[in-house]
């Protein structure tokens, strides 16, 4: 399925990928009514957080941020005019599920990025080494459709029935905890979005989307501190690593 697929790549040469900011959630979880994204995090909206992380990866050429159309211009004046970012940074309107959103946002990247780094707006604490590095695998990687950012399981795992009772204990040598940001060549994970909507499926990251259709997905180990702030508490948690990486 790979475009790209049997090339060998000069990485210093290959153009940048362009970053999609998935920031449409209704923070639901977290109960805020405003949602998370503008939620202050040592000292600015947790989105600007995001941004930085972008906007200072070499990689990254243009970002891309999607949130609900009525809040644009409250996004903007909190979490982006405050800031001396230099990656050009436009606007996506979310839709009514998060692959709709994403796909938004890989629609609304400009010509001449050829593949996308996909990332949630609650996962402020990613490093823009990270992000490097999995478009650098992408690229660098013949054959393969996309790269993952996780880290293999160090817990013991369950699978339980709808009641709570354990069937069965899989071995976790096998099994990742997944994050973002998800790097795919665009026009596959387009590609991807199209079949999904044609078939009505929905997926739980963009990673399973093209996994569907034949794609060959790389799973990248990065750091573990790259949290999503899903909860109040995780506010505090979040607020140490950043403070950590200052001291």
């Amino acid at each position: 399925m790979s475009r790209q697929a049997g090339t060998a790549y000069d990485v210093a040469r290959c153009p940048r990928a362009a970053a999609v900011i998935v920031a449409g959630g209704s923070g639901t979880r977290f109960g805020n009514p405003g949602g998370k994204q503008l939620v202050a995090l040592a000292g600015r909206p947790m989105l600007a957080w995001t941004i930085e992380a972008f906007d200072r990866a070499a990689r990254i050429g243009h970002i891309v941020v999607v949130c609900p159309a009525e809040r644009r211009e409250e996004y903007v004046a909190a979490a982006v005019e405050p800031y001396a970012f230099t990656t050009p940074i436009t606007f996506a309107a979310c839709g009514a599920e998060r692959q709709d959103s994403t796909r938004s946002g890989v629609a609304a990247v400009p010509a001449g990025f050829d593949c996308v780094a996909i990332h949630d707006g609650a996962r402020p604490l990613i490093r823009p080494a990270t992000i490097d590095a999995a478009v650098e695998r992408l690229i660098a990687t013949p054959g393969i459709d996309g790269v993952v950012c996780g880290q293999p399981s160090i817990d013991t795992l369950k699978l339980a029935d709808t009641a709570g009772h354990i069937e069965a204990t899989p071995d976790r040598s096998r099994y990742w905890c997944v994050q973002t940001p998800q790097v795919f060549w665009r026009d596959t994970v387009m590609d991807a979005y199209d079949a999904a909507a044609a078939e009505g499926f929905l997926g739980t990251d963009d990673a399973s989307l093209v996994e569907r259709t034949g794609g060959r997905v790389l799973l990248l180990d990065t750091p573990r501190d790259n949290m999503k702030v899903t909860v109040p508490e995780d506010l505090a948690l979040a607020e140490a690593i950043l403070a950590s990486r200052c001291a």
